[in-house]
C-alpha cells in the first residue's frame, strides 16, 4: 500500500482547500521520505489525524477526540473561519494490488458543521486506467475492508507519534494500544473468538435439551453467569482507566514531593530541630572558648616566647656550671698544697717533685680557663629556679600546648557543623511559601490515597465478579453433567471443553512461537539503532504482558533504568518497528515528532538507520528542532527525501497554509 495523495478542506487548521501529493517518486526514482516541517500546534498531528479519520471513521484514535462523542469531535473539528454553507472535508486516496492488478482507492468523508444524524458522509472511489467508479457497496462494508489491508488493532505500529514512543520508553509494560496490536498481530484474537463461539454453542445445545423447569434454572444460572461476565468486562474497562489516574497521581505526587524537598519545604518542616542543635554547637562553642580562655591564664602564654626560654634555660645552666667550678678551684688549690707539702716532707728527688708540681699548675691552669671564661652572669638562677623552668620547659607546657590545639581544632569543627546549619536554615523556605508547598504535597498525597483507594476497589469488584463467573461457570458444568442425560450433546459439551482446553494450548504455543520470531527482529532492531553495538545482545518479551527484558553478550538481565532516555526511545521504536515487521504487511509508516529527547548520536542513528529503511514510504512531521540542518543534510545524502512541505501557522488568522518544496532551511 502506498499513499498517494490527502486532500483536506476546512479541516482543522486548515481552512479551504488543500491538496497534498505523498507519492514517494522523483522522475521514476523512489524515495520513502514525505518531510513535513511546522511549530507546535502548527497542524502536524492534524495531519495524521485527517489520515486515521479517513480510513477508520467513528473508529479511529484521533488525538484531539477524548472523551467526545463522534457527532461532537466533528463538529469541533470543522475549521473556525468555514462559512455555513461550506462543508469539512478528508480525502485520501491510496494504491494497493488486488488480484494482481494495482487499484487507486479514494476515501472521501464530508460533513457538516452539525452532522445530520450526528455521522459523516462516506464515499469510495476505485480508479481503474485513470478512471474512477463509485463504489456504493464498498463504503457500506468500509469498515470490514479496511481490516483486511490495515486492521486497526495494529495500526498504531504504523501510524504512530513522539508521545506513544514516550509512553512506551517510559512504562514497564506496553500500554493497551501496543498490547492489543500485539494480540491481533499473533493472531490470539482468533483462538478467543472460536472460546467464545464455543461457549454460545454450549450454551444453546444445553437449551435445546433442557425441558420445562430444568431451561428455566439453566436460563437463570446463564443469566447470572452473564450479569458476572458483564460486571467483570466493566471492572476491567475500569481499572485501565483508573490505573492511568493512580500513574498520573503517583507523578503529581513524586513531583510534588521533589518541589517540596528542592524548595527547601523539608528543611522548613525541620527548622525547630536545625535551631536546637545549632544552639547546642553555640553552646559547645562557648564551652570550648572557655577553655582555652582558662589555658590562656594559665602559663600557655610563655609558649610564644619558648625560644627566649630555652636561652635563660641555657644561660641559667651555664652560670651554675661556672659558679660550682670557682668553688672546685678553691678546693682544689688548698688540696694540691696540702699534696706538695706532703711530698717535700716525703723527701723526693726535686726532678720529680717538680713535675708533680708541674702537673698540678697545668690542671689549675685548665680550671682557671673555665672559670675566667668571657661569660657575663646575669641571671644568678639557684639551682631550684632552674629546675622549676626547665619542668615549664619539658613538660608543662608541651602538655597545655598539645591541649590547647585540640581545643583549638574542636572549635573549628564546631563552627564548620554551625555553618552547615546556618546554611541548612537559610535554604528554609517561608513560611508562606512553605504553607503553599505543604498544602500542595497533601493534596498530592490526598489525591493519591484517593487513586489507591478506587483502584483497590475496583480490583475487589474485578476479583469478585471473577471469583462468581468461575463459580457459575461450574455451576453450568455440573447442571449439564447431572441434568442432561442426551448422549450426543453430553458427547458435543464434553468434546467443546477438550476443544477449548486445545485452544488454550494452541493459543499459548502460538504466543511462543510468535514472540519468537517478534523477539529476534526486535532484538535485531535495537541493536541496528545503538551506537553502542556491544550494550544488549537479546531482547527478551514476556508472554503474559508482553513487557521487555534486555540481557547483554553474557547472558545478564540489564536492568531498564541503565539505559538513558534517548536508548529507551529507541527501544520503543525498535519494539514498533520489529512488530510492524513481524506482520508482514507493506505498509505506509507515519511519525508525528519522531525523535524526542535523543542525543546527537541516537539522532544520527535513526536518520540514517530506521528512517529510510522503515517503509517504502516514510511520513515524517516534525519541528525545526527535531529534523534540523545536520538531518536534512544526512537525508538528502542518502538521497532519501522525495517530497518536502512547510507547514506555516497564522496565529492571528489562526489558520495554516502548506508551502510544498520547502522546510525550515
Amino acid at each position: 500500500m502506498i499513499f498517494t495523495e490527502l486532500v483536506l478542506e476546512n479541516f482543522g487548521p486548515y481552512a479551504g482547500k488543500h491538496t497534498i501529493n505523498l507519492r514517494p517518486e522523483i522522475e521514476e526514482n523512489t524515495r520513502p521520505i514525505i518531510l513535513f516541517g511546522g511549530m507546535n500546534g502548527g497542524g502536524k498531528t492534524t495531519l495524521m489525524d485527517a489520515m486515521r479519520l479517513a480510513l477508520y471513521g467513528s473508529r479511529a484514535q484521533c488525538s484531539t477526540r477524548g472523551n467526545l462523542s463522534y457527532s461532537d469531535f466533528l463538529s469541533q473539528a470543522v475549521n473556525s473561519q468555514t462559512p455555513p454553507y461550506e462543508k469539512a472535508r478528508i480525502e485520501l486516496a491510496f494504491e494497493h494490488f488486488q488480484d494482481d492488478e494495482l487499484l487507486e482507492i479514494r476515501i472521501v468523508r464530508y460533513w457538516e458543521k452539525k452532522p445530520k444524524d450526528g455521522k459523516d458522509h462516506l464515499g469510495i472511489l476505485i480508479g481503474k486506467s485513470d478512471q474512477e467508479l463509485v463504489e456504493p457497496a464498498l463504503a457500506n462494508t468500509w469498515d470490514e475492508y479496511i481490516e483486511t489491508l490495515l486492521p486497526l488493532g495494529i495500526s498504531n505500529l504504523f501510524l504512530f507519534d513522539g508521545e506513544q514512543v514516550k509512553e512506551l520508553a517510559e512504562q514497564d509494560i506496553p500500554p493497551q494500544a501496543v498490547i492489543e496490536a500485539i494480540q491481533s498481530l499473533l493472531g490470539l484474537g482468533l483462538a478467543e473468538k472460536l472460546s467464545i463461539d464455543l461457549d454460545i454453542l454450549v450454551s444453546r445445545k444445553r437449551k435445546e435439551i433442557a425441558t420445562g423447569l430444568q431451561l428455566k434454572d439453566l436460563e437463570k444460572i446463564e443469566e447470572k453467569l452473564k450479569y458476572y461476565q458483564q460486571e467483570s468486562e466493566a471492572a476491567n474497562r475500569e481499572l485501565g482507566n483508573l490505573k492511568n489516574q493512580l500513574e498520573r497521581a503517583e507523578k503529581k505526587r513524586k513531583e510534588a514531593s521533589n518541589k517540596f524537598r528542592v524548595q527547601g519545604g523539608k528543611i522548613a518542616a525541620q527548622k525547630n530541630q536545625l535551631d536546637l542543635e545549632k544552639k547546642a554547637l553555640e553552646k559547645a562553642a562557648e564551652e570550648s572558648r572557655k577553655d582555652l580562655c582558662q589555658l590562656a591564664a594559665g602559663i600557655l602564654p610563655l609558649e610564644l616566647i619558648n625560644p627566649l626560654l630555652q636561652q635563660a634555660k641555657n644561660q641559667g645552666e651555664q652560670e651554675i656550671k661556672i659558679q660550682q667550678a670557682k668553688i672546685a678551684k678553691k678546693l682544689l688549690q688548698e688540696r694540691d698544697q696540702k699534696l706538695l707539702s706532703y711530698l717535700s716532707e716525703l723527701a723526693l728527688q726535686s726532678e720529680k717533685l717538680k713535675k708533680i708540681q708541674s702537673f698540678l699548675e697545668q690542671e689549675n691552669q685548665i680550671l682557671n680557663q673555665t672559670t675566667e671564661a668571657d661569660h657575663t652572669s646575669f641571671l644568678n638562677l639557684n639551682e631550684e629556679e632552674l629546675k622549676q623552668l626547665t619542668n615549664i620547659l619539658d613538660h608543662q607546657l608541651p602538655l597545655e600546648t598539645n591541649q590547647a590545639k585540640k581545643q583549638v581544632e574542636l572549635l573549628e569543627k564546631i563552627e564548620t557543623e554551625m555553618e552547615s546549619k546556618e546554611k541548612e536554615l537559610a535554604l528554609a523556605a517561608s513560611p508562606e511559601e512553605y504553607d503553599k508547598l505543604d498544602k500542595a504535597l497533601q493534596e498530592a498525597d490526598q489525591e493519591l490515597r484517593k487513586c489507591q483507594a478506587a483502584y483497590e476497589a475496583c480490583q475487589r469488584r474485578f476479583d469478585e465478579a471473577k471469583k462468581g463467573s468461575d463459580k457459575t461457570k461450574k455451576e453450568l458444568e455440573k447442571y449439564s453433567e447431572e441434568a442432561i442425560d442426551y448422549q450426543n450433546n453430553e458427547h458435543l459439551i464434553k468434546a467443546a471443553a477438550r476443544a477449548k482446553q486445545t485452544l488454550q494450548l494452541f493459543k499459548e504455543k502460538l504466543t511462543l512461537k510468535k514472540l519468537n520470531k517478534l523477539e529476534g527482529e526486535v532484538s535485531q532492531c535495537f541493536r541496528y539503532l545503538l551506537h553502542k553495538t556491544d550494550l544488549v545482545n537479546r531482547v527478551a518479551i514476556d508472554t503474559q504482558n508482553f513487557s521487555l527484558s534486555l540481557y547483554d553478550p553474557n547472558g545478564e538481565l540489564i536492568p531498564k533504568h541503565r539505559l538513558s532516555a534517548g536508548e529507551k526511545q529507541l527501544l520503543a521504536i525498535a519494539f514498533l518497528w520489529g512488530l510492524a515487521r513481524v506482520s508482514g504487511r507493506n505498509l505506509p509508516v507515519a511519525i508525528d515528532t519522531p525523535l524526542g529527547r535523543l542525543d546527537s548520536s541516537h539522532r544520527s542513528n535513526l536518520v540514517e538507520r530506521y528512517f529510510p529503511t522503515a517503509s517504502h514510504q516514510v511520513i515524517l512531521l516534525s519541528t525545526d528542532t527535531e529534523i534540523g540542518k545536520t538531518e536534512i543534510e544526512q537525508l538528502k545524502e542518502l538521497d532519501a527525501i522525495a517530497l518536502q512541505y512547510l507547514l506555516k501557522y497564522d496565529s492571528t488568522k489562526r489558520q495554516t497554509t502548506i508551502e510544498p518544496n520547502r522546510y525550515f532551511w
